[in-house]
Parts: C-alpha cells; sequence; structure tokens
C-alpha cells in the first residue's frame, strides 16, 4: 500500500473492520500559517500544537509548515505544493486561508483537509474553531479592573472577530459599568508597523487598557512603553513586563493529536468542531503581579462558571450598540447567531466599516 491514506481507502477499512491502516513511510503533515512563527501570539500557538504532535507520535509522522502566507493565491499555491509533496493531512490556520483550501479540497477528495476559523466544510474539508469569547470576555474582566476603556487593534470585521470585540467589552463592564471600547481596523493578521500605529494612535486617545487580534508583540510594546496596561493575545509578557496584565491562550495540541491519530487509525472523517473552555481549547496566561487578588478570584469563578455552563458570555439580556436587545434577559443565543455576528454591543463606540 502506498503511503498515501486516502478517504476512499479508509472507508474500505472501516468497513472490513480493520480499523488502523499499515503505513510503511510517515504520515505527512502540512501546516500552512499566516504570520512568523515567533515566540507568541496566534502562529505560535498553532505550532506550539504541531510540535506536541511530533512528541505525541514520534516517526509515525512527519510535519512540515510554511510561514508568512495570508490567503489568495500565495495561499493556493501553498497547499497545492503539499499535495503535490503527497502529503495527507493538511491544515489551514487563517480565516484567510478558507477559500484556497475550499479550492483544492475539492480537487483533490483523497486528502483530509483540515481549516481553522472558517465555515466552509466539504467531505475531506474540515472546520475548526475555538470559543475564544470565553476567554475574552474573561480578560476584558481585568481589563475592566484596571481602567475606564480600552483600545482594540482589530484585523478584519468578521464575526470572529466582533464576538472577541463585544465578548471583552461585556466582561468590562461586569466589572465597570460605565467602561467603553474603541476599535481600529488594520485589514490584516500581521503588519507590526500598522499595529504600533494604530495602539498609539489610540493612546493619545486616552484609553487605559489596549487589546489585540493581530499576532505581533506591537500593540504589548506600545502599552510598556507609554506606561498603560494590555490584554494579549497569546501570553506576552516577555515584551510587556509591567503592561502584560494577562492574555487569552489557545491550547491547539489536543486537538491537533486526536485529529492526527483518526487519519493514522482510519477513522477521520470531516467534522465542524468548536470548542472553548469547557474542553480545554481555550484558556487565560497567568496573571500580572499588578492584578489585585480579588479581581484574580472573581474572574476564575467566572471560568469554571463558563466550564460548567452555569454563565454564558453572551447570555440575556444582550443590548446592542444602537439600544436594541439581541438576546432576551435569561435567554441564551444559538451558535447560529454567534456565528454571524454582524453588530457592536453596548459600550463599544464608533461604527463598523
Amino acid at each position: 500500500m502506498t503511503k498515501r491514506l486516502t478517504l476512499a481507502a479508509t472507508a474500505l477499512s472501516l468497513a472490513l473492520g480493520t480499523g488502523a491502516m499499515a503505513q510503511d513511510e510517515p504520515l505527512k503533515i502540512g501546516f500552512v500559517y499566516s504570520s512568523l512563527i515567533g515566540d507568541a501570539g496566534w502562529t505560535f500557538m498553532h505550532d506550539q500544537g504541531r510540535l506536541m504532535l511530533e512528541e505525541e507520535f514520534g516517526d509515525a509522522i512527519e510535519t512540515a509548515y510554511v510561514e508568512s502566507i495570508d490567503g489568495g493565491a500565495d495561499a493556493e499555491r501553498v497547499i497545492r505544493q503539499f499535495v503535490a509533496q503527497d502529503f495527507d493531512l493538511i491544515f489551514g490556520t487563517s480565516f484567510n486561508h478558507m477559500n484556497p483550501m475550499a479550492k483544492v479540497a475539492a480537487q483533490n477528495p483523497d486528502i483530509a483537509f483540515e481549516h481553522a476559523t472558517g465555515y466552509t466544510q466539504a467531505d475531506n474539508l474540515a472546520i475548526y474553531h475555538t470559543r475564544a469569547y470565553d476567554s475574552r470576555y474573561l480578560v476584558g474582566m481585568v481589563a475592566g479592573a484596571m481602567g475606564d476603556s480600552m483600545g482594540v487593534v482589530a484585523s478584519y470585521p468578521i464575526p470572529e472577530v466582533l464576538r472577541g470585540i463585544n465578548a471583552m467589552t461585556l466582561g468590562a463592564r461586569e466589572v465597570n459599568p460605565d467602561f467603553t471600547t474603541k476599535v481600529v481596523w488594520i485589514s490584516t493578521w500581521f503588519d507590526p508597523g500598522a499595529e504600533r500605529t494604530a495602539a498609539d494612535a489610540m493612546l493619545d486617545q486616552g484609553v487605559d487598557v489596549l487589546a489585540h487580534f493581530t499576532d505581533s508583540p506591537a500593540v504589548v510594546q506600545a502599552a510598556e512603553d507609554r506606561g498603560k496596561f494590555v490584554v494579549a493575545l497569546g501570553d506576552m509578557s516577555q515584551y510587556g513586563e509591567t503592561a502584560h496584565l494577562t492574555a487569552l491562550d489557545y491550547n491547539w495540541g489536543p486537538y491537533y493529536v486526536e485529529r492526527t491519530r483518526a487519519v493514522l487509525d482510519g477513522t477521520w472523517e470531516t467534522d465542524n468542531t468548536w470548542e472553548g473552555i469547557a474542553a480545554d481549547l481555550m484558556t487565560i496566561a497567568p496573571f500580572a503581579d499588578s492584578v489585585p487578588e480579588d479581581v484574580r478570584e472573581m474572574v476564575m469563578v467566572r471560568k469554571e462558571e463558563i466550564r460548567s455552563g452555569a454563565f454564558h458570555p453572551f447570555q440575556g439580556p444582550l443590548v446592542k450598540q444602537d439600544g436594541s436587545i439581541a438576546v432576551a434577559e435569561g435567554e441564551i443565543p444559538d451558535d447560529g447567531m454567534l456565528l454571524s455576528m454582524d453588530f457592536y454591543v453596548e459600550g463599544v463606540e464608533g461604527s463598523l466599516p
């Protein structure tokens, strides 16, 4: 049998009850990254998951990655290169990888593809998300305890990012009802210069705390240089010794291990995975010494309530920026509403682009 683990062969293996397929060569797994790996941030956390794969499976697998692929033609080119090199499982880790991956997947039905944060699914294309808003709500609580306003350096006005902005604002306003949020959109996931410029602009407007959806430490460095606070994307405390309060942290490793094991066992099938704190795919980074003990305790209580299902970050009453009710008191929004979120909540200033 060739080393290419085809979906058709997998189905046949299962039908015969033979379970895992024999391989005479390592399973080849490719990762497409939207930015440089660096030592913190979105891509760094995905790469930690890739390293967990290597530790878990050893010589049974072979991994490779390509950095700084935003999307479009570049992403399609890289994905096709993985296909041409007989890769068996390919992960695209950015929303911008969705359309190129879907195109290549449709032309290569014998390869397993997985796409992070998107919505296009097929027989050989799975999608996986995290409920990052769980952790965004918690870091928002910290921001609300440490200041009266927040400036967010945001990438693209897609539901994933809007959920995060809204969750942080809701968390902050639980602690500090008059808390406000400003947003600057920079239309990129990674551009340290643009990130720094946007951060400085909001600091010039007097915000107390910064946050970001971008992948470099530029926003953290801006807060450190200007004597302000930041809640980061991934633990970036090494870039802001006094500024860094905490961060939302992704734990991709267990998901990558599970999906790789499924391919090796011959049980892989398409899926739509969306889990958060309850599944240990999300958490928050350690608190800075400057965060008071009572705030830490309050946040950790909320974290456990989110884990147990006793509290939902978007439970009603959820009030939109214009004062209308998005979710009635006592109700919890369904996933369809969350996945299509297209509004700011009360407390966010400005208008959507």
